[in-house]
């Protein structure tokens, strides 16, 4: 109906609008999911919810790049959808690396979040070409998190601080010194950025289910029942506003 878009865009303004007087995340994390759901109920093929699903991410982007959000961790992949069926995961390899080109395309500058080792030879050769290819000038920096597990980025961290000290010539009473909360900071995958502000999750679920274990620890979280691949501005509006009005305690 013509007057339900009317209404929508009279909505969206107003949430914008209200926005202006409030600071907005400086890190943006986001767990896209429910893309298979997403095709099941439309009656598609799983890779099209995947490729769905992909096409709004270049979209999140641009919306939080109009916003100034200067930062946003997007899960692209984890360590337990590796145990998906290998068509799916072929399918999904290639909707993965199409989308960096378009966020490359974008402007924004990428970061791989998450263990490369876990990817095909050919896959990561691309996204190390595509790294290689942004701009740390960009206004936004987009990590894209793949084969990412919150418990295997602490393990990982620990595993070189570790090494690092050992190549000092440190003793083990001096590596066990030598391993902080700090120290581990410098070594995962997010090292030099801020922890996410904001975490927002699709689909209905409201769990982490590992993501960002170590840097959510004073996360804000916001949760909708919506699958992402159906994602509005909207619904990221409406995600800012209820975070601009919480009181952060910092666990205080």
């Amino acid at each position: 109906m013509a007057g339900d878009g009317l209404l929508y865009r009279v909505y969206e303004r107003r949430l914008s609008k209200e926005l202006e007087s409030f600071d907005l995340p400086q890190h943006l994390g986001v767990i896209v999911d429910g893309n298979r759901r997403w095709a099941k109920a439309a009656g598609e093929s799983t890779a099209q919810g995947h490729r769905a699903g992909a096409a709004k991410i270049v979209e999140f982007l641009s919306w939080c790049e109009d916003l100034g959000i200067p930062l946003v961790t997007v899960w692209m992949l984890s360590t337990d959808n590796l145990r998906r069926p290998p068509e799916e995961l072929v399918a999904l390899y290639e909707i993965i690396t199409s989308t960096i080109e378009q966020i490359t395309d974008a402007g924004y500058c990428v970061r791989l979040t998450g263990s490369a080792d876990s990817l095909p030879e050919e896959m990561r050769e691309g996204i190390a070409r595509l790294q290689q290819e942004t701009s740390p000038e960009a206004r936004l920096t987009v990590n894209v998190a793949i084969g990412y597990g919150g418990r295997e980025e602490i393990v990982h961290a620990v595993r070189e601080l570790v090494r690092d000290l050992g190549a000092q010539g440190k003793g083990i009473e001096e590596i066990a010194e030598g391993i902080s909360v700090g120290a581990i900071a410098e070594h995962l995958y997010t090292r030099g950025q801020p922890d996410p502000d904001l975490i927002i999750r699709t689909s209905g679920e409201q769990r982490l289910s590992g993501f960002l274990l170590w840097q959510s620890v004073h996360s804000e979280y916001w949760f909708c029942e919506t699958y992402w691949p159906g994602f509005r501005r909207i619904d990221l509006l409406r995600a800012l506003r209820d975070f601009c009005r919480r009181e952060r305690r910092y666990g205080a």
